[in-house]
């Protein structure tokens, strides 16, 4: 043929061949997959299908969303059971259901899906929408997702977040991730000190049959634990409440809703030692001299849970009764040889008795307060066993893995305090601690190996909702939550629980709640300790920072009022439980002691008559919010809110017999500087280590560490901010450095100081056990490190402050007259 016509031929037959199907597919190129799926609309309600063999759990949490669906829009969709799926409508089910496998899930969802713990998948198509878990709690943590994405508050029934009622019901998928599963293996809340809130408002409201707390009150904690994507309990344990498993109902419970139960570093082998542990007829629980009973009281558990279908994690080792060390050895040597015989017994029972590989059996040890030294003593923890490191009651975490632990199969992870009982102070009435002070250290200890297991021992779990979600949120993607968006988490809280109208001044009003707590503790502010118990005394505030922190608590109370109206009548409950009532009840409790303080401290009558009243008023106060908590929505949490947990001194009515504090200090501005860690001028550059600020955390709200988190030290070219201070005259000046008390494994955090080029000093950091100036710290929340120099020319100087590993946090830093009686708090802004 000739060429001549060939080429022109050709491209005709492509033209009127390929030239349509060219055009049907730049369309289909053209047109967006859909991001947005409808479940009610105007006309029509989507309808939802399950496998015919759907687990029982799965079914209950699709039913728990279609309530949920009705109560916003007044329709419930249909559930159908079915073997495969029509071409429109919701499907929910495990990757293993017949009716997923019929779906055709995209290959790399599937792959994604295949072996994983708790994992689940949204895949919409144009009429269709598919929650596909890898397991069944993956599945139901995949419904209630959905759930949180309609509008719905995990907290619904615990903080009576009732939905908004909506006609039409969309959810957009634009932003979600394809995949998701949990960053942390077991994620889970300690209930315990349950004395004042949880046990009386279970037995005497909830469920009285019980006279306890019982399978009902733990039914309704379960349901919460999954909206919260966790997984795991350690059951109420306090003298009074009766032990777990004794209770009938309480283990099945536990196995309808796929809740793991474990223990307290206490309660060894699931024992409530407390309730189940009789000394009249088994005699003293000593290993030492009691061996035979003890290992029969043991081996009594394994076998009814052998015979139970609830998961478990088992605590090993061996304490005393309740919170004391074991009895019966005379040195630490005696200790860790008679702890190493306990752990390999347990360890045989568990494994002969349920007839597994131990290494199959989840295990934990917790080397808590005197089994730390213990451990760090040489006592020897199979490899499999997960370590347990715990906070040290007050949110610093004591000791993270490092060397040849980080390689452990049996990995680690944190036990974590959001309330507590004990000396030097209970913090058992409200929930105060600082959001960037959990993220910082469960996300450093994260970053540290701890990945296996999180535990937040939550008090009663009200009013602690924001912070064990918080908590949770952390466990379930580190990553969803960074140094940056603290407050973004807490805003987007009071978006869902509120609404977007007042999410931002409400979160800005929590963000500043958190912080006057961080800088003392409503339950602190008597200056009072116990174990043993003291009196109350006037504060160590100044009277001038009396009235700047009486002036910020009337400033929140005064937004609380103020946002209160514009909060919806369906949300007053809410509204009240979770914000009015901890801010007002706070505020209430620094009047009291403050005024008490300015009333001691005033040499005027008739001012004395008004601090006296205010301070009277407040304690009323106290008395009318909570007896209004207890009335919320038609008496449902009637018994639930003590205003004196173990009726401490700091909680009782106030007394004015007080005698005058210290003379008030006079500043002299002109020669003070208050600066915050974040407003340094220059800053070393390294390429393993950079400097972060942390929103939300310390009185500053931005302290500064070093990131990456994971343990580095610095033998060389230590990590450096710099400050620039202009001091306008010569004289003897103190430098005050603020740092948050955190720990190191050995004792030796450092800071390094150095003034115009001169080294000033090199300063150790860390304290050890419960010393006086441990306390001191923790209660305070900084550890204070004062450094006397003398200035001889007035202008600029430069302050160089050098680490030496990472896991140092500073604060904020002050310059004064040496005469000058340093503040409570730097005043910086």
């Amino acid at each position: 043929m000739n060429q001549t016509y060939f080429k022109p031929i050709c491209l005709l037959i492509f033209a009127c061949c390929y030239l349509p199907f060219l055009s049907v597919f730049a369309q289909h190129k053209a047109t967006k997959p859909p991001t947005t799926f409808e479940f009610v609309g105007l006309q029509q309600v989507s309808e939802f299908y399950i496998d015919n063999e759907a687990d029982p759990l799965i079914k209950w949490a699709v039913n728990q969303l279609l309530d949920d669906i009705h109560t916003i829009t007044g329709r419930r969709p249909t559930l159908n059971q079915v073997k495969q799926m029509p071409a429109e409508g919701v499907l929910i089910g495990q990757l293993n259901d017949d009716i997923v496998q019929h779906a055709n899930l995209p290959r790399d969802q599937h792959q994604g899906l295949q072996g994983k713990w708790e994992h689940f998948t949204f895949t919409l198509g144009a009429k269709n929408l598919l929650i596909v878990g890898s397991d069944v709690r993956g599945t139901v943590y995949g419904v209630f997702e959905l759930a949180e994405r309609l509008g719905v508050s995990p907290w619904q029934w615990w903080a009576d977040v009732t939905p908004t009622p909506q006609k039409i019901l969309t959810v957009d998928f634009a932003d979600i991730q394809t995949i998701q599963g949990p960053s942390v293996q077991y994620r889970g809340v300690f209930l315990n000190d349950e004395d004042w809130g949880l046990r009386p408002w279970a037995a005497k409201t909830f469920d009285p049959d019980s006279a306890n707390i019982g399978p009902l009150t733990y039914e309704k904690i379960f349901q919460l634990l999954l909206r919260l994507k966790a997984n795991t309990v350690w059951p109420a344990m306090h003298p009074g409440t009766e032990g777990f498993f004794t209770v009938s109902g309480n283990p099945q419970m536990a196995a309808k809703y796929h809740i793991v139960v474990g223990s307290s570093h206490a309660e060894p082998m699931l024992r409530n030692n407390v309730a189940e542990w009789d000394h009249a007829t088994q005699g003293d629980y000593n290993y030492f001299t009691n061996k035979a009973k003890v290992d029969t009281y043991w081996q009594q558990r394994i076998e009814e849970v052998k015979s139970t279908d609830t998961q478990i994690m088992m605590t090993l080792g061996m304490r005393g009764v309740h919170d004391s060390k074991m009895e019966g050895a005379e040195s630490q040597a005696d200790s860790i040889a008679i702890l190493q015989d306990i752990l390999r017994t347990q360890r045989q029972m568990l494994a002969s008795t349920l007839n597994k590989p131990i290494t199959d059996i989840p295990q934990v040890f917790i080397p808590y307060k005197e089994v730390l030294p213990l451990y760090d003593g040489g006592l020897q923890v199979p490899e499999d066993v997960t370590l347990m490191w715990t906070d040290d009651n007050y949110g610093y975490i004591r000791r993270l893995s490092e060397g040849a632990e980080l390689q452990r199969p049996g990995g680690s992870g944190v036990y974590y305090h959001l309330s507590y009982w004990g000396r030097p102070h209970d913090y058992l009435w409200l929930s105060t601690t600082q959001p960037g002070l959990i993220w910082y250290e469960m996300t450093r200890a994260y970053a540290n190996g701890a990945d296996k297991i999180w535990i937040a021992n939550v008090g009663d779990i009200k009013p602690a909702e924001y912070t064990t979600e918080f908590f949770l949120d952390l466990a379930w993607n580190i990553e969803g939550i960074s140094a940056e968006s603290i407050a973004t988490h807490l805003r987007n809280w009071a978006a869902r629980e509120f609404g977007d109208a007042v999410a931002e001044e409400v979160s800005d009003m929590m963000s500043e709640y958190y912080r006057l707590a961080m800088l003392r503790k409503p339950e602190y502010m008597g200056w009072s300790q116990t174990e043993p118990t003291t009196k109350t005394q006037i504060s160590e505030f100044s009277d001038i920072e009396a009235q700047t922190r009486i002036s910020a608590y009337h400033r929140l109370t005064q937004q609380v009022a103020k946002l209160g109206k514009r909060i919806p009548q369906h949300r007053q409950s809410a509204w009240f439980e979770l914000v009015a009532y901890p801010v007002q009840a706070a505020a209430a409790m620094n009047n009291k002691f403050l005024y008490q303080q300015l009333l001691a401290n005033s040499a005027s009558p008739t001012q004395r008559e008004v601090y006296k009243q205010a301070a009277l008023q407040a304690y009323t106060q106290i008395q009318q919010l909570t007896e209004h908590y207890n009335q919320l929505a038609q008496g449902k949490w009637q018994y639930m809110m003590s205003m004196a947990p173990r009726n401490l001194p700091v909680f009782h009515a106030p007394t004015f017999d007080f005698v005058k504090s210290a003379t008030e200090q006079t500043i002299d501005k002109s020669q003070t500087v208050y600066l915050n860690a974040k407003e340094y001028a220059r800053h070393s550059q390294q390429p393993k280590v950079q400097w972060q600020a942390v929103q939300g955390l310390g009185y500053s709200n931005a302290a500064m560490t070093l990131s990456p988190f994971k343990a580095e030290y610095f033998e060389q070219q230590q990590p450096w901010l710099e400050y620039d201070i202009n001091i306008k005259e010569p004289g003897d000046y103190q430098l005050e450095l603020r740092f948050l008390p955190t720990h190191a494994n050995d004792f030796n955090h450092q800071v390094s100081v150095v003034i115009n080029g001169k080294a000033l000093s090199s300063s150790k950091l860390n304290t050890q056990g419960r010393s006086e100036e441990w306390k001191t710290n923790i209660l305070r929340n900084s550890q204070n490190l004062g450094l006397p120099f003398t200035v001889k020319q007035p202008g600029l100087h430069t302050i160089r402050l050098a680490f030496n590993q990472t896991g140092i946090v500073l604060d904020q830093l002050a310059i004064y007259p040496a005469s000058q009686r340093p503040f409570y708090e730097i005043p910086a802004a």
